[in-house]
């Protein structure tokens, strides 16, 4: 082979929703990079052929989700593709899809607040994976009974969480009916040793009843006592000058006329 060939260092593997992207270093200079995918029962997949790239998109050569993996990353020159000689290359870390991809963020859909019920409703985050139909398949289509989902409410303006899991795409939780609520919803896999959470999603607020005193609480009721205050000093300062202002004038009606 080229031992001179300097070969990849930094092997990474980022995966979400089984989106899996493969990065490492340096960038090539004088040579190319090729990924090899290598499983342990199916054969070597070839990616990113002849790459100056330092990234490589290997999602499709991973759809054995449960299998683990490994990625070599060879330096090569373009004219030895045909070379019957072994290039120089890297081994990356062992990778498992099923283990260590990244449950990403659910995507919330509707949500009430009515009465004493805080009703969410959410949809799974899909994966680049499909069905013969062609429709895509979700994050619980291949989970399946792995999947959970915690929901994380808690009273607007305040600090202290409540939560509440659910295999379903619906959450339904007691709240106190005059207070609006704040949420978001993360995925669990409980059976992981790493990883177990997910991505949370975009944090909603319910407006049941928000008013003045919901936005602002108790700010409001200092700068109306401000206000108050200075409205009754002002209103008793000018009847001071207006008494003062009358007695003085009619101690001047009553003197004698020169």
């Amino acid at each position: 082979g080229n031992p001179e060939l300097p070969t990849a260092v930094n092997i990474t593997w980022s995966s979400i929703n089984f989106k899996t992207i493969l990065q490492w270093q340096p960038k090539p200079s004088g040579y190319f990079y090729t990924v090899e995918i290598h499983g342990q029962t199916s054969n070597t997949k070839k990616k990113c052929i002849l790459t100056a790239e330092t990234e490589c998109d290997v999602t499709d050569v991973l759809r054995n989700v449960k299998e683990t993996y490994t990625a070599h990353i060879l330096s090569v020159m373009s004219s030895e593709m045909d070379n019957f000689e072994e290039p120089p290359f890297a081994v990356s870390e062992k990778f498992t899809p099923y283990n260590q991809t990244v449950l990403g963020k659910p995507e919330i859909q509707n949500y009430t607040q009515k009465g004493s019920k805080l009703y969410v409703a959410f949809q799974d985050p899909l994966t680049p994976y499909s069905f013969p139909n062609g429709s895509f398949q979700s994050v619980r289509d291949i989970f399946q009974h792995d999947l959970d989902y915690k929901l994380y409410y808690w009273k607007d303006q305040s600090s202290g969480k409540k939560d509440a899991m659910s295999k379903s795409h619906e959450f339904e939780v007691n709240v106190d009916s005059t207070k609006n609520y704040c949420f978001y919803i993360q995925g669990i896999i409980p059976s992981r040793k790493e990883n177990r959470n997910g991505q949370e999603s975009m944090v909603l607020c319910t407006s049941v009843g928000r008013n003045i005193l919901d936005e602002y609480g108790a700010e409001i009721f200092i700068i109306i006592a401000v206000i108050a205050i200075a409205i009754i000093t002002l209103a008793t300062v000018l009847s001071v000058i207006l008494c003062k202002r009358k007695k003085a004038k009619a101690a001047r009606e009553k003197e004698p006329l020169n």
